[in-house]
């Protein structure tokens, strides 16, 4: 007979509950979290042997949002979930990553967290609660995790650090930053900023780490009463060290050897050459002898890179350990790209482009709490010829996206209000290179695109990656780290921001936790580096040029009544199609009256301009209209005058004579300039054609047209 635990504190203002023992008892963990009216259902499952033949840790993390959790059916065809949101996809790294340094070292079981979104209140997002929940599965599962973990969520509202804002907070906070670790230190941050201090960051990050300390203190309690009994690893085998010695003699020499080549393809072919002959000694022995020697050769590797760096200073490439590589810029690369930029630092390198839009090209992201269209795009791509291999080209993964939103989210606050510049802006960045953080390579190279294409960015904003190396007591804090000291390494810590702040910042770590000392160093070498970076940019484009791209869409906005943007669209949306096919221009109406018209063309632009005030204008008694015969009949013909405003000219009043038949002065299509002689209370025009020169549009007596003459649509 299952038993059910609950756990319930108040945590920010809100009652946070845990409760285990009644769904999904067949997982090794599974925890029912609910935050305020949010709740989330977190399991945990392994495999009950370790998969063979491979060296990394096999753990997948799937964050999975429920439309029936908000009272919403999914659109599209088949009206249910699909391929993972990009919300869905970032929240599953969110997770991932905090959690994957804490299971046990050699731990090679299959591992599955599922965390299912089951309501959704609109005021706490779901993200949190699931990391909460993953870090309570887990610790009651048995699994050799070295949790729990707990996690937070920041805002600055006035100057004053706020848990777990809710929406209306969000909105007016100054950070949106996700915080998380275990009691004693931090291992993941995840933020956006509008320029902070890096004195305010590390701040919002010790805040959310003394926060969310009850809920550990919680998960602890809950898995005092019901966890299941801890799986038991194997030992080490007995001949560990000798082993351990034997790879040690057969690769310490060709290792150190090759990682003295600065040049990173030839390292890199040096290095495995070292490798394939070491492995070489062990060709007689057994084959999971030879599986485990391969293993400690990375040890054997791992030791060299680290140990010269923390004895002597060196890196890999010889710079010394608050250094940034060499840095090139340009920008205007492509000529019919709005912006374009080149960013080379090292061997990573973009090659980034800004393309400016309408309103037709927003996003439209169908997210768990409703329906919203997004203006800014930033997408990153990664192909496997940037790191000098051949693969298949797929569609983007989890870390194309999460490296895509942390340079989306260091680009956001600086960019201006919709309302001044009325584009939807979507940057793209192809890596053409890799060697180190190609993610702050595209924040580099983007901030140059989008002054190249015009875009009033406040400022340039530029991003580094700092590294850790740490051993027992012993740290060293490294700039603008390469690909293998990421690797080699025990932390990747980007910070992106301006000259005046910090606007993203990204932390992920593979040890336990850093203290609040090796953060405090880095961000103070991260600004150092930064403003380095930002120099080198400047050479190449200091701030925004004045004028867009020649090939960019000119947006004009006009104001029509909120009554007339169905005359606007006409039945079926056959008006604003006909102006849009004539003029060439696109046309996006808002329910508040705002149009836009957008187009290359100047004189296009101009042209449905003036259709559309031509729609949306009233007629004026005594005022001389071009128009356009719609319609002939017995008694006199009606005029399109305006837009789609009609009006009757009397057969008398067509010519001053009389006029036996209409299809004797006019006929339907024909040009015509008519005065307005009478509105009636229903709105019925009368004109006429003889009191108005029908070549100059003077009226006949000498009154010329007045100002107020518009042009017919036509």
């Amino acid at each position: 007979m299952f038993s059910v635990h609950r756990k319930e504190i108040e945590w920010g203002g809100r009652t946070l509950t845990m409760e285990t023992g009644k769904i999904a008892r067949q997982a090794d963990g599974a925890v029912m979290v609910s935050y305020g009216g949010t709740t989330v259902l977190c399991t945990a499952v392994a495999q009950k042997s370790p998969r063979s033949g491979i060296d990394f840790f096999p753990l997948t993390v799937n964050y999975q949002e429920k439309a029936f959790a908000a009272g919403r059916i999914p659109g599209g065809f088949f009206k249910r979930e699909g391929r993972p949101s990009e919300k869905e996809t970032l929240t599953s790294r969110l997770i991932d990553r905090p959690i994957r340094p804490l299971f046990a070292d050699g731990f090679r079981n299959e591992t599955q967290v599922i965390c299912t979104v089951l309501a959704h209140d609109f005021e706490n997002d779901p993200d949190v609660v699931a990391l909460v929940g993953a870090s309570a599965a887990l610790t009651i599962s048995g699994l050799p995790f070295l949790g729990p973990i707990g996690g937070a969520r920041v805002g600055y509202v006035d100057g004053a650090y706020v848990l777990n804002p809710l929406p209306d907070q969000l909105e007016r906070s100054e950070l949106d930053m996700v915080v998380a670790g275990t009691a004693d230190a931090v291992n993941m941050v995840e933020s956006e900023a509008r320029e902070l201090s890096e004195e305010v960051m590390l701040g919002a990050v010790m805040f959310a780490h003394r926060e969310f300390r009850p809920v550990i203190d919680m998960i602890i309690g809950l898995a005092e009463e019901c966890a299941k009994d801890p799986w038991e690893l194997p030992d080490a085998p007995a001949d560990e060290a000798e082993l351990l010695s034997r790879v040690r003699e057969a690769a310490e020499g060709p290792l150190r050897e090759a990682y003295q080549e600065t040049v990173k393809q030839n390292r890199v072919e040096k290095v495995s050459a070292a490798k394939t002959a070491a492995l070489a000694a062990f060709t007689d022995d057994e084959p999971a002898v030879l599986e485990r020697a391969a293993g400690m050769v990375k040890t054997v590797e791992k030791e060299i890179v680290r140990n010269a760096i923390l004895d002597t200073g060196q890196r890999i490439d010889n710079r010394a350990l608050d250094k940034v590589r060499p840095i090139e810029t340009e920008v205007g690369i492509l000529p019919r790209a709005h912006g374009s930029a080149l960013f080379t630092r090292g061997e990573t390198q973009a090659i980034v482009t800004a393309t400016l839009g309408t309103g037709q090209d927003e996003q439209i992201v169908d997210a768990l709490d409703g329906e919203y269209r997004e203006h800014f795009l930033l997408h990153y791509n990664f192909p496997p010829y940037s790191v000098g291999e051949a693969s298949f080209l797929r569609s983007p993964g989890r870390r194309e996206i999460g490296h895509g939103k942390l340079a989306w989210r260091a680009i956001r606050p600086l960019l201006p209000p919709k309302d001044d510049f009325p584009y939807t802006i979507r940057v793209v960045s192809e890596v053409t290179e890799s060697n180190g953080s190609s993610s702050m390579a595209t924040v580099c190279g983007s901030s140059l695109s989008l002054m190249d294409a015009g875009v009033p960015l406040g400022r340039a904003c530029a991003g580094i990656a700092m590294g850790l190396i740490k051993e027992k007591d012993r740290f060293a804090v490294l700039s603008d780290i390469l690909g293998d000291e990421d690797h080699l390494g025990d932390m990747d810590f980007k910070v992106a921001g301006t000259e005046r702040g910090v606007t993203a910042l990204q932390m992920d770590i593979k040890i336990t936790g850093i203290t609040e000392e090796i953060m405090a160093t880095a961000l103070e070498q991260a600004n150092r580096g930064r403003m380095h970076i930002l120099g080198e940019m400047a050479r190449a484009i200091a701030k925004s040029r004045g004028d867009l791209s020649e090939f960019a869409p000119r947006i004009t906005t006009l104001q029509i009544p909120t009554d007339k943007i169905r005359d606007v669209i006409g039945t079926g949306g056959k008006v604003i199609r006909e102006i849009c096919e004539q003029t060439g221009a696109k046309i996006d109406i808002e329910d508040d009256g705002t149009v836009k018209v957008a187009s290359a063309d100047g004189a296009a632009s101009e042209a449905a301009v003036e259709w559309i005030r031509s729609i949306v204008a009233e007629p004026e008694v005594g005022v001389i209209y071009s128009g356009k015969v719609v319609k002939v009949v017995d008694f006199g013909a009606f005029v399109n005058f305006m837009g789609n405003r009609d009006g009757l000219v009397h057969i008398s009043e067509l010519e001053n004579r009389r006029v036996g038949k209409v299809t004797d002065v006019v006929n339907e299509g024909d040009q015509v300039k008519v005065k307005v002689l009478a509105i009636d209370d229903r709105g019925k025009v009368r004109l006429s054609m003889r009191v108005v020169d029908q070549k100059t549009g003077a009226e006949i007596g000498g009154r010329k047209a007045g100002a107020a003459e518009v042009q017919a649509a036509s």
